[in-house]
């Protein structure tokens, strides 16, 4: 269909794409300065009753949930030949199913996505909702205040979780449904979608979905996944509902408290143990510049220096290198991070993530971070001690002074480190940070 000129009193710049039912615009709204994303209910089934009531069922439930989670519904209106539309978030980082294409996820990055779409799930079954459709174009990603959020949208298949037992209509998408989806007036309740996560998840990990009745453990496709992901995962996928995990918050505790997990709680690197408050540290001469504070990983094997305004909390336990694409999943690796806020995972403010492992080493198998909200400066090489590597810096992130600087270091016969040092003034301490960088042998 061509495109229209407005919608309701926003203008169109662009199509985003058509399923069967509908087809979606990239708008501009002109009054509050802004995008969105306007899906309008296709011509050929804006007088089916059926599909109509659906429509604004899927509006209604959004707005009723009204969470940072979910797409939000902004507006409800119709088009002058009598389609409705709805007015919704629109959602800048692509789609799940755009990643995937992408290639194979980093571990963690796909540990920490699955958690997030577990717990936008949940905000549904809270608010008396079933997705039953939730695939990889369903997962969407935006970027606010310069984090990047996961966002669960398409609810044309939702229904009340009340009225689930009386389903009569097979409904959902082969690949990611539960078994009983497929039995009409089989009675359905949360595990539908907690098995859907499952299968989000195993694609994630695996570069491929679940085989009905062939359900290999990930690990065996997929070298670092961890033995307690394997059985977390499996256990989403059961085919007897009754064997599967009772709800999405369940396994995204699972998945939580997993060693390959630990990493994921802060900005995709540390341990989660509780944060600590850091009362001035351990500041030592070694290295240490005047009005900064030391700081050190429980183990005594990674230490380094910050602002002491930065040195508000600490996370001591370690960290885990799966979270960049190495090998891990078992013991955590010597870490630390330390930071004005390590207690809110969109957090801004300034923090360094420090962590230590032998799998850091030539030649370097990383897959480092990517900030897709901010501009990429050219990797430049450092030298730190008998250290050597490279640092990626990450600039204007979503258009503000926020920054990250994404840190690579090896040497002969040592632990290699890894760093994060996210920065919120516009102002470059990366250099100043790794020289107070110190390894021990603990």
């Amino acid at each position: 269909m061509p495109a229209p000129i407005t919608i309701g009193r926003y203008r169109v710049t662009g199509r985003l794409g058509s399923g069967a039912f509908a087809t979606v615009w990239l708008a501009e709204d002109d009054i509050l300065e802004s995008q969105v994303a306007i899906k309008v209910l296709a011509d050929n089934w804006a007088h089916h009753p059926d599909v109509r009531a659906r429509f604004e069922q899927e509006a209604q439930v959004l707005r009723r949930a009204d969470s940072e989670r979910l797409v939000r519904v902004h507006d409800f209106g119709e088009l002058p030949d009598g389609r409705p539309y709805q007015v919704m978030t629109y959602a800048g980082g692509g789609t799940l199913a755009d990643r995937l294409d992408g290639g194979l996820m980093p571990i963690g990055t796909a540990l920490r996505t699955a958690v997030d779409i577990a717990q936008a799930v949940t905000v549904l079954h809270e608010s008396g909702v079933l997705h039953r459709d939730l695939k990889p174009s369903n997962v969407l990603f935006d970027t606010v205040r310069g984090d990047e959020r996961v966002l669960v949208a398409d609810l044309g298949l939702a229904k009340e979780i009340a009225q689930a037992s009386g389903f009569t209509v097979v409904a959902g998408t082969p690949g990611y449904m539960a078994p009983e989806q497929s039995l009409p007036g089989g009675g359905l309740d949360v595990r539908v979608d907690v098995h859907a996560i499952g299968a989000l998840t195993y694609e994630m990990l695996t570069g491929k979905p679940p085989r009905p009745g062939a359900v290999l453990p990930p690990s065996k496709l997929r070298p670092g996944v961890s033995k307690q992901i394997d059985r977390a995962v499996l256990r989403a996928l059961e085919p007897d509902r009754e064997r599967r995990w009772p709800t999405a918050a369940a396994f995204a505790e699972a998945l939580s408290t997993s060693p390959s997990r630990r990493l994921i709680r802060a900005a995709g690197a540390i341990a989660g143990v509780a944060a600590l408050t850091v009362a001035g540290g351990a500041v030592v001469p070694d290295g240490t510049p005047a009005g900064w504070t030391r700081v050190g990983s429980a183990d005594h094997v990674v230490s380094v220096a910050v602002p002491a305004s930065w040195s508000h909390q600490l996370r001591d336990g370690g960290w885990d290198p799966v979270a960049i694409g190495l090998p891990g999943g078992g013991s955590p690796s010597p870490g630390l991070q330390v930071g004005v806020d390590l207690t809110d995972p969109r957090a801004t403010s300034p923090a360094v993530l420090a962590g230590a492992s032998w799998w850091i080493r030539e030649p370097v198998g990383a897959t480092l971070p990517v900030h897709a909200s901010c501009a990429r400066q050219p990797p430049r090489k450092v030298v730190v001690g008998r250290l050597s590597g490279q640092v990626v810096r990450w600039t204007t992130c979503g258009g503000s002074r926020l920054s990250y600087s994404e840190v690579l270091l090896t040497g002969p016969a040592a632990r290699g480190v890894y760093l994060q040092i996210r920065q919120d003034d516009g102002l470059d301490r990366t250099d100043d940070v790794l020289h107070t960088l110190r390894l021990g042998d603990g």
